[in-house]
């Protein structure tokens, strides 16, 4: 289980990436987070994220038609998404980089 600390600052770099491989709405976004192994993320997480994330001009939503049911809201990156999910992964990168050398320097000892 992955502490709730830690994920605190991923989960909205995380979503824009899934929002990213294609147009998608907040149950698929749950469920496609689970397949990356975020098992405890809860639905109650997620909408108020995507909520935040369109309020600050990252995605934009649009109501479908779904198969069953009422329409769904789809969500999609703006240009502005785009941008924060690339600044978002160099950070990752670094931050992942800056960790292992921290592990690896004290496994030395």
């Amino acid at each position: 289980m992955i502490p709730s600390q830690m994920l605190k600052g991923t989960l909205e770099g995380c979503i824009l990436k899934v929002i990213d491989e294609k147009e998608t709405y907040g149950y698929e976004i749950s469920e496609r987070l689970k397949e990356y192994g975020f098992f405890d993320i809860s639905e109650g997480t997620i909408y108020p994220m995507l909520l935040r994330l369109e309020k600050n001009g990252m995605i934009t939503a649009r109501k479908k038609e779904s198969p069953v049911g009422p329409k769904r809201k789809y969500f999609s990156l703006t240009s502005d998404g785009k941008k924060e999910l690339h600044n978002f992964f160099e950070s990752w990168e670094e931050l992942c980089v800056a960790v292992d050398n921290v592990f690896k320097e004290n496994s030395n000892e």
